[in-house]
């Protein structure tokens, strides 16, 4: 379903959402991501300064937020696979440089899994459009040609809190290029995490969502206040599968 839009403005607004419902977080896994994260944006990893059709370059900061907000989802979401007696390979903590990029975020029995993290507020699925075909493949890896990970089977949107990226921009330090790494253990050790799986969708539920038209375009406004750096196409969570449906067809 297509988000409300006030009529001739670029102003959208959630009309599908879910409430978040948190579980936590184990302490050795936040530890884990945090010395994950901090390698790769501070260290011998390399992060794109720009997202695809994105018009600002990123600071090690905002980098750094993105990268432990996204791996502490496929870490928690990895956790609960396993607590559902299902064999999966391990999360990806290789610190890779330019150029390289994990092929996909968790993979079961062949079937490949993008885990797609948001803060615990959001309530979209978003991609972005200049990385997806018409048939919802994934360019980059069409690009490299050499057997990645073109099309993904599901797409699971694993919301996480709190919101590190305004932890970061209350502290001052969001848009900063260097940071120590106990200064950062500091100010993530200070918070209780949590996640919750708002759902997930089909390959097929991203192809129908690119045919219908569910993009947020380059900056229109989002819920009042989200200023949308690149063009997007968008699944609202309310239009997603509940996980404990996926789980009864992996085990099947």
């Amino acid at each position: 379903m297509k988000l409300d839009q006030t009529p001739n403005s670029n102003k959208y607004y959630v009309s599908r959402p879910k409430p978040f419902n948190g579980l936590p977080i184990a302490d050795n896994d936040i530890r884990n991501v945090l010395n994950f994260a901090y390698e790769m944006c501070f260290g011998e990893g390399h992060h794109r300064a720009n997202r695809t059709g994105g018009q600002y370059g990123r600071r090690a900061g905002e980098k750094f937020c993105n990268t432990f907000q996204g791996k502490l989802a496929e870490v928690a979401l990895y956790n609960y696979f396993q607590s559902q007696n299902l064999i999966l390979e391990k999360p990806d903590f290789r610190i890779l440089g330019a150029g390289q990029w994990d092929d996909s975020d968790l993979e079961i029995n062949g079937i490949k899994i993008n885990v797609k993290s948001a803060a615990s507020q959001s309530n979209l699925l978003l991609l972005e459009t200049r990385d997806w075909d018409k048939q919802g493949r994934y360019l980059p890896n069409t690009l490299l040609n050499n057997g990645s990970t073109t099309q993904y089977d599901y797409f699971i949107l694993v919301r996480v809190n709190p919101d590190i990226k305004k932890i970061f921009q209350s502290r001052k330090i969001y848009y900063s290029d260097n940071l120590n790494k106990a200064d950062i253990e500091k100010v993530i050790s200070e918070n209780i995490w949590s996640y919750d799986t708002a759902g997930y969708s089909t390959h097929q539920n991203l192809v129908d969502a690119i045919a219908d038209g569910c993009v947020l375009p380059q900056n229109s406004i989002l819920n009042h206040y989200t200023k949308m750096d690149a063009e997007n196409y968008y699944i609202q969570s309310g239009d997603m599968y509940p996980l404990s449906d996926l789980i009864k067809d992996l085990k099947n």
